[in-house]
């Protein structure tokens, strides 16, 4: 498996088709009328490489007042752990109301890539600060860009995408902020689908994140399977990519 790729395709579904060069983007749009974040709830997902379980992913949503914090983690297990490990850490504190991301954390460990970063999001002096420090070579970089209002990040855009309308034929673009650069992902929901997983049966709602520029881009699809319900839960993502596909399944919903 690729670096980088296990992580992104856990966590950060948008971050695969992220592209390399800023764009413009509109502001990130509100929630939709009468939808809240949670206060306490805990997802866990389990990870498919082709036909072989490769890991597992957990993630916890938390609120602080105005603010709501996502954390997820990712590591693999088994055959896979043993052919490239990855133990990757993320956290992202955004906005209740808006949906601004205000930091992004990540703490990478894939392979011999161990990497931390921080990523800031200044709205009131409209510039980006990111942080990044190589722990393998010990190499340091500190960047600042400038950021139009309201952006989310690359882990907080998949769960974000759950307080938007949805309707079957319809789009709806995220603004996506990673390493400085700005890109906006078309969400097209493209049909009802019925997805079973150990938590029962779900009707879903089939997304497809799409960027006119990415690291994906001709090589490969991404889908987002949300409950179709007020809450638009992901209960199931697969990134199918030239050297395989990427499966991961909810299996506990827990509000705590």
């Amino acid at each position: 498996m690729k670096t980088r790729t296990t992580a992104a395709i856990v966590f950060c579904a948008l971050a695969l088709v992220a592209g390399s060069h800023a764009q413009q983007a509109a502001p990130l749009a509100p929630p939709r009328a009468g939808f809240s974040f949670p206060q306490k709830q805990t997802l866990i997902y389990t990870v498919d490489w082709r036909v072989f379980p490769a890991g597992t992913a957990v993630l916890h949503f938390e609120a602080t007042g105005d603010q709501e914090r996502l954390t997820a983690n990712a590591d693999t297990i088994g055959a896979i752990n043993l052919l490239f490990h990855v133990g990757d850490r993320f956290q992202s504190t955004f906005d209740r109301e808006k949906g601004c991301t205000y930091e992004f954390d990540k703490q990478t460990v894939e392979g011999r890539r161990q990497v931390n970063s921080t990523l800031r999001l200044d709205y009131a002096q409209g510039k980006s600060i990111l942080d990044e420090k190589n722990l393998v070579t010990g190499q340091t970089k500190h960047v600042e860009a400038p950021v139009q209002a309201c952006l989310t990040d690359l882990l907080t855009g998949v769960y974000y995408a759950s307080s938007q309308p949805m309707e079957v034929g319809k789009t709806f673009v995220i603004p996506v902020v990673d390493a400085l650069h700005t890109v906006p992902v078309t969400m097209k929901v493209e049909g009802h689908e019925e997805i079973k997983t150990t938590l029962g049966a779900f009707k879903t709602l089939r997304v497809q994140p799409t960027a006119d520029a990415g690291v994906v881009k001709n090589r490969g699809n991404i889908w987002i399977w949300y409950t179709d319900d007020e809450r638009h839960l992901p209960v199931q993502m697969r990134a199918r990519l030239f050297w395989g596909t990427i499966t991961f399944r909810l299996t506990a919903n827990e509000n705590k």
